[in-house]
């Protein structure tokens, strides 16, 4: 049996409908409306824009079409009523079966049919036009997975941005690691690949060694930690981490191999980690979604692992490469790991960093965006003479970009300059204090696409009256001091607007910079 269509999916439910091409059939509603298809990619190390929002006006003379996407919308131009369809499961061009498509449209007939293409999907009315379509598919995704403080939005970092893979990754180097996270005020600190004992291909001396699928056969000692490494294990590592106030993370690999034969032995390996050494975060690469079986068995993985912590374990999906549950697959289990990009391949720029976040916060709660923050003072010379260079931004800004959402800090954070811990960490306090707040809002994309020219950034709207707002407006290289903005459209008339960046002015009619490339922050309270 395959998963069909749905109005509400319970917690990691697996609706079952009846196998047929046809998975739901609505009548569509008069007036004029306008179609809107998400198009939105994967596989980030090889794809900067992410997500494009095709709209179109459909006459009744046109043919019956189709779409292929996971975000669909129709909406009354004249009202700004709409529904918006989100299927549960990859990206269509990541699916094991490609040909069947998300939606037909028939509009001589006025008939929307949602095809069963093996995943779920749910249909939300909205109203509000394109914020409330944000809306709606935001709300969605949080009562799927509510905010947890101290689970979900915090800064975590990752041991594998400055690239040096393996190399580095022992014990010491990580009692190292923990201390410098802990004043920098970081909430978590995980280690990539190279704390076990096993070599995957990525490891410096892999040679023909390493391995990508097929761990458990390729040894069944890979997933213990490298005695050379760690002669204690990671007890010493998690002693130091509880006693500094930081949580642990690990890099590890669900064995893809034959359809993800070995989910029970990999969840029980997740769940003894956690039990041991009270590893909270789990980054989940190597996963490969070949056929509807794999998915199924990844999904009882993460069914698992999530039940027997009660929760606790924050699992994040790797969407950088290969077929994946993607950034709808597994809402339930945590956030989306969404690029890898480095200052050593020259690959790394604030704006385009931002540019991904903005598009998709529109269809992607935030808080479920794992967005990376770099050491901007790395590899300087590979960016000379370029006006955004990483260094040429002042080093609040490369942390606020991800303050929509989750940051990731991509770098070994003892190799973080005495001058960037200064500047980020009264910023990061800062954070931290309204995270909560930030949180309980839905987060709007405002202002101009990021393109390194622009005045672009965030509006955040709370969901419950009385509870602050805020603004988070960056200004690239735009020739302009201020931007004109109206906050009166999300803000109740006389709030207190408090500015809580270093720099730059707010005020309900807009915001302001001295200077390009800075940001401002500001808070909007009733």
């Amino acid at each position: 049996m395959r998963n069909g269509a749905v109005l509400a999916v319970a917690f990691f439910a697996a609706p079952v409908f009846a196998d047929g091409a046809v998975g739901a059939e609505m009548p569509l509603p008069e007036g004029h409306l306008v179609y809107t298809e998400y198009r939105m990619l994967a596989r980030t190390d090889k794809h900067n824009e992410l997500v494009w929002r095709l709209e179109s006006l459909v006459g009744r003379n046109e043919e019956t079409f189709e779409v292929r996407s996971a975000v669909f919308s129709y909406e009354d131009l004249m009202t700004g009523k709409g529904r918006v369809f989100l299927r549960l499961g990859p990206l269509p061009q990541e699916r094991p079966d490609t040909t069947v498509p998300d939606i037909t449209v028939d509009t001589r007939k006025r008939l929307l049919t949602v095809h069963d293409n093996g995943y779920p999907f749910v249909a939300l009315d909205y109203e509000g036009g394109r914020r409330g379509r944000t809306k709606a598919l935001q709300d969605y995704q949080r009562s799927v997975r509510p905010y947890v403080p101290g689970r979900d939005g915090v800064f975590m970092s990752n041991t594998w941005g400055d690239r040096s893979q393996d190399a580095r990754v022992c014990e010491s180097f990580m009692l190292r690691e923990i201390e410098a996270a802990a004043e920098l005020g970081l909430d978590a600190v995980q280690i990539d690949d190279g704390w076990q004992k096993g070599k995957s291909i990525n490891a410096v001396n892999a040679g023909t060694n390493g391995v990508f699928i097929g761990f458990w056969r390729a040894n069944p000692h890979f997933w213990e930690p490298d005695e050379k490494k760690f002669p204690q294990g990671l007890g010493n590592v998690a002693k130091a981490a509880k006693e500094k106030g930081v949580r642990l993370g690990l890099w590890f690999c669900p064995d893809s191999a034959d359809d993800a034969a070995s989910w029970e032995r990999d969840a029980a390996l997740m769940l003894d980690y956690h039990r041991r050494f009270k590893v909270d975060f789990f980054k989940l690469d190597s996963l490969r979604t070949t056929s509807e079986l794999a998915f199924s068995r990844q999904r009882k993985l993460f069914e698992r692992v999530t039940a027997e912590s009660s929760g606790k374990v924050v699992i994040d999906l790797d969407v950088t490469a290969d077929k994946r549950p993607g950034y709808f697959g597994m809402l339930e289990s945590g956030p989306v790991f969404v690029e890898n990009r480095y200052t050593d391949w020259h690959t790394y720029w604030p704006h385009l960093t931002l540019r991904s976040l903005w598009s998709l916060v529109e269809v992607v709660d935030p808080v479920r965006l794992r967005i990376e923050v770099l050491n901007p003072l790395r590899n300087m010379e590979k960016y000379e003479g370029d006006p955004l260079a990483p260094s040429a931004y002042p080093p609040e800004t490369i942390f606020a970009i991800a303050m929509a959402a989750s940051p990731l800090g991509w770098f070994e954070t003892q190799g973080l300059s005495p001058e960037t811990v200064r500047a980020w960490r009264p910023l990061v306090a800062a954070w931290k204090r309204e995270r909560e707040a930030m949180a309980g809002c839905n987060v709007f994309n405002v202002g101009a696409k990021p393109d390194g020219l622009s005045w672009t950034g965030f509006v955040f709207s709370p969901r419950k009256a009385g509870d602050p707002g805020y603004a988070l407006f960056f200004r690239e290289l735009s020739r302009s001091p201020g931007f004109d903005f109206d906050f009166s459209e999300f803000f109740p008339r006389g709030s207190k607007v408090e500015v809580l960046s270093p720099r730059g002015k707010a005020g309900m009619k807009g915001v302001s910079l001295e200077k390009p490339l800075d940001f401002v922050w500001a808070r909007f309270a009733p």
